[in-house]
């Protein structure tokens, strides 16, 4: 298993910033915009709990890159507003860099607002071709997404602010 972990200060209280990074569509917004990463593709999501958040609450992102299926289903395994969040993927997701993964944040506050440490550990693929990707191309996309996580968070609530 490999981790990336990612820190930032964001000038808000922990409970905004928890607010804002308990939503999967703010979240998860650098996966819905079509970018180069994302190689012109853009996933949907879709939630499939009653409930938005909090433990158990379970949301599907789905779409295409590259002419590749990806289908995969998050569930939220802790949460405990507003200093923790945990969730991970459930059932058999169709990644093409990864098996599973489990992601989580940290918010400690602090007197300029607040640290946020944001990590992601995930498994790579089975199969060959897939475990190629993954070694090539699994650091970089996954440093993307928590830069994106934390920037965007950053910005809309510093934005918001002034």
């Amino acid at each position: 298993m490999k981790t990336k972990n990612k820190s930032i200060l964001i000038h808000s209280p922990p409970d905004k910033v928890f607010r804002q990074l308990d939503n999967f569509s703010k979240t998860g917004m650098h996966m819905s915009q079509s970018s180069m990463m994302m190689m012109g593709s853009k996933l949907k999501l879709e939630q499939l709990s009653t409930h938005s958040s909090g433990v158990g609450a379970k949301y599907r992102w789905y779409g295409n890159m590259m002419g590749m299926p990806l289908d995969f289903t998050e569930v939220v395994t802790q949460w405990q507003p507003p200093l923790l969040k945990a969730w991970e993927t459930f059932g058999n997701a169709k990644i093409i860099i990864m098996s599973w993964y489990r992601m989580w944040f940290e918010i400690l506050p602090n007197e300029k607002g607040s640290i946020v440490k944001l990590s992601i550990s995930y498994l790579p693929p089975k199969d060959w071709f897939y475990k190629i990707l993954s070694f090539l191309f699994a650091r970089w996309y996954c440093n993307w997404c928590l830069n994106n996580m934390l920037h965007d968070t950053k910005n809309n609530l510093e934005t918001a602010s002034h």
